[in-house]
């Protein structure tokens, strides 16, 4: 049944919403794909279903041929797996909390990986019965701070969420490789560039971990690309370690006035006026800088750690937050506040140092009442420093690492910076930004161990089972799609995942253009090209064709003043071509062209995996488009 302007629950707008500042996001509201109901929380209208189903049917198809089967959870969740695998506290703010009428705590899902488990524990007992691998593809709810950028970033989203299980690591290590293709597939037959990277697994746990990266500059995302072909995400990125220097004969630190210098700039300016090198300039490179950062755990406590780094790089705290090396479960990183300072008078703002000597360091020495300390991979044994002396106006110079203080350990907490070498040698790297748009992670047996999963081995032995979950932002994948395919006037779907595979344009008063365009749209639709027909009698041509140009259906048909002389206008927005057409030949041509689009879509996946495949681990899955049938 042909979609009919005349009666479809749209309205087109010509004005952006109200604090929209993406092209996704302005469009599908402008185009009647979606309306805003709260912040970060969209109803979806009539045309927007349409795009929304053909790209969940394509994830299905790709989860069906990787093997995986379908099943469907509640949104609505009790509390109590989430508080077994620690997760109930360590989701923090972003979860959204519930009580029933008996008080009993519940949660609006933020993932799922408890309640699969637990349906498997329920179910399978034996190694017989696995690998095992279902998926879902449901609503999720996470409290964002700030919703932004329409579908990119909201409280409410889809997403396809998957999980196997396996007897051993052999089993994961197949079962992620397989889903790692059906990803690559999906988002080849989507038309959406994407960019495997290195990732961290962060509070999800596990042994290894990728992120599918969307590159666009309206992204949240940081992440590295080399010439060789390395690709992470910043928070994944490890630091080249040098080689520890030989400190025998290094100068004995010693303490300095250096008044009115609590910036690197003004140190460094002050260390070449006043106390020069013999050999060069003092830089900033040569200062150890000490940022005083808080964490907020996951039990609400709040914890004081000062990191050290290079003078010539700044913390990145989200990278910091992001490797795993505070510990398991934190649910914040931050600066630490005037109040956090007052809390530590030892710190001296401006001039933070670790002390003179091993034996009377005022930083680290974890297990004692001191400040945690953890520093920047590059800081090793022999390395030469000036840094505070913890007191107003002075700081230490030639202080030794190794010799003169040590840490609790280190941490990659340094902004990569354009440039910096790759981690595995295969050049410098570049630095660029995308929207994460699915996510792979071997667990492992975290969730498995918490929650007692556990079958019975070939020799009858109690087993734990092994895990991996993938996830596939649905809606974010859309608004992602929107963000690669679209003009100055609207959106410009590819043709297989418009709302409609041609949109025809009744362009006249006369009985015999509705008449012929009825008769476009019937012999079209027995042929299985759907329609969408703007039928509408007492709209003018011009607002016809705006319309058709802010939905986005890329083949449009006119039916107009051509038709006299038995001809239609054909357009190919993807190509911005105009052709006219005899009514006679239209039916025929436009059949052949949406199903070459369509093949070709289908097609462009397997030249995914063989690109994949014969280039460098971790190299990008490019779009794969064929306009020219269309």
């Amino acid at each position: 049944m042909a979609l009919r302007m005349s009666s479809l629950f749209v309205r087109t707008q010509k004005e952006d919403p109200v604090g929209a500042e993406v092209a996704s996001h302005k469009l599908l509201h402008r185009a009647g794909y979606i309306r805003r109901s709260a912040p970060g929380i969209y109803t979806w209208l009539p045309l927007g279903l349409q795009v929304l189903g053909k790209i969940e049917a394509i994830v299905r198809e790709e989860m069906a041929r990787a093997g995986s089967q379908e099943v469907h959870f509640p949104g609505l969740l009790p509390a109590d797996p989430y508080r077994k695998s620690g997760r109930w506290e360590a989701f923090g703010p972003d979860l959204f909390h519930l009580q029933d009428r008996k008080d009993n705590d519940y949660i609006l899902a933020p993932t799922h990986e408890e309640v699969f488990t637990l349906l498997v524990k329920d179910l399978y007992s034996s190694y017989k019965d696995l690998p095992l691998s279902i998926y879902q593809v449901q609503t999720k709810y996470r409290d964002e701070a700030r919703p932004r950028a329409g579908l990119l970033r909201g409280r409410e989203f889809i997403m396809k969420d998957a999980y196997s299980f396996d007897i051993d690591d052999a089993g994961l290590d197949a079962s992620y490789e397989a889903m790692r293709v059906a990803y690559l597939r999906a988002f080849a037959r989507l038309g959406l560039p994407c960019l495997p990277v290195r990732a961290t697994p962060g509070a999800m746990g596990g042994s290894g971990t990728e992120e599918f990266i969307y590159p666009s500059e309206v992204g949240e995302d940081t992440f590295v690309r080399s010439p060789g072909g390395y690709a992470a995400n910043v928070e994944a990125v490890t630091s080249i370690v040098p080689d520890a220097i030989e400190y025998s004969l290094s100068p004995a630190a010693r303490v300095e006035d250096t008044p009115d210098t609590p910036t690197i700039e003004t140190l460094v300016d002050a260390a070449n006026a006043n106390h020069p090198r013999e050999d060069r300039a003092w830089t900033a490179a040569d200062t150890l800088k000490n940022v005083v950062c808080a964490i907020t755990h996951p039990d609400g406590t709040r914890e004081i750690i000062v990191i050290g780094l290079p003078g010539d790089r700044e913390v990145d705290l989200d990278r910091a937050a992001g490797t795993g090396m505070l510990g398991n479960g934190e649910v914040g990183l931050e600066a630490a506040t005037a109040e956090d300072l007052a809390a530590h008078p030892e710190l001296v703002k401006g001039y933070i140092g670790p002390g003179l000597s091993p034996e009377t360091q005022l930083l680290g020495l974890e297990g004692s009442s001191k400040v945690r300390f953890l520093l920047d991979p590059r800081v090793v044994d022999g390395t030469r420093w000036i840094t505070g002396a913890n007191e107003p106006g002075r700081h230490v110079f030639d202080l030794v690492a190794g010799r003169d203080f040590t840490s609790d350990g280190t941490i990659e907490a340094a902004q990569v910076v354009l440039g910096d070498p790759a981690p595995d040698g295969s050049g410098p790297l570049e630095l660029a930004r995308g929207v994460e748009i699915g996510q792979i992670f071997k667990l492992g047996r975290k969730y498995a161990e918490s929650l007692d999963l556990k079958v019975l081995d070939q020799n009858g032995k109690a087993t734990t089972v092994t895990m991996g979950s993938y996830g596939l932002g649905v809606t974010r994948v859309m608004a992602c799609i929107a963000e690669e395919y679209h003009s100055e006037t609207g959106l410009l779907w590819p043709q297989h995942l418009a709302p409609a595979d041609v949109h025809i344009i009744a362009a006249g008063k006369g009985e015999e253009i509705a008449e012929a365009a009825e008769t476009l749209t019937s012999e079209l639709e027995s042929e299985g090209v759907t329609v969408l027909l703007d039928d509408r009698g007492k709209v003018s041509p011009g607002f016809k064709f705006a319309d058709a140009e802010l939905i986005g259906i890329p083949t449009v048909i006119v039916v107009g003043r051509g038709l006299a002389d038995g001809v239609v206008e054909v357009r190919n927005r993807l190509t911005d071509e105009k052709q006219d057409q005899p009514v006679a030949e239209v039916v025929a041509s436009t059949v052949a062209a949406v199903r070459t689009a369509y093949a070709t879509a289908d097609g462009a996946a397997d030249a995914a995996i063989a690109d994949a495949a014969g280039g460098a681990a971790g190299g990008e899955v490019a779009a794969v488009a064929d306009t020219s049938a269309l």
